[in-house]
């Protein structure tokens, strides 16, 4: 007698906790924490530049709180088109992917142009300039697997 899984296949959008165990789902967890270590170390630093900071700051702040809102519609399963929902994830996360490899370039140009590479401040530039990239590469693999998921509606 075979037992029902709870956990989505790769077809399927998942609901519940079902988030926490199904590929590409599961990276949303990841996602965030990244993303929020960017926030807050670039956050924590001297802006010397503005335009480009300002840029990644935004980015990983409209990218922390859109990443949250999906991972709230996933799990609370209010998503009822479940191929608009595939479609409007991977989008997001395209785009996100996009917003991000931006953030990243910028912030590893502004850290590489610090006169003083001792400061604490470029210390913690160039720990943002890490996370930045692995989030970067999160959402990458996320677009890819969701492409892949979309697809298969």
């Amino acid at each position: 007698m075979m037992m029902a899984s709870n956990t989505a296949t790769m077809g399927n959008l998942p609901s519940g906790v079902g988030i926490c165990t199904t590929i590409p789902d599961i990276l949303y967890l990841p996602e965030l924490v990244f993303g929020g270590l960017v926030w807050i170390l670039v956050g924590s630093t001297l802006v010397v530049p503005h335009n480009p900071q300002g840029w990644v700051m935004f980015v990983s702040v409209f990218c922390f709180i859109m990443t949250f809102v999906w991972l709230v519609v996933f799990a609370c399963g209010m998503h009822h088109n479940k191929s608009r929902w595939a479609a409007a994830d991977l989008a997001y996360h395209g785009i996100a992917a996009f917003f991000y490899l931006s953030a990243s370039v910028a912030l590893a140009r502004v850290t590489l142009e610090m006169n003083d590479k001792n400061s604490l401040n470029y210390k913690l530039d160039v720990a943002a300039v890490v996370f930045s990239y692995m989030a970067t590469l999160l959402y990458f693999v996320h677009t890819i697997l969701s492409a892949i998921r979309w697809k298969s509606f």
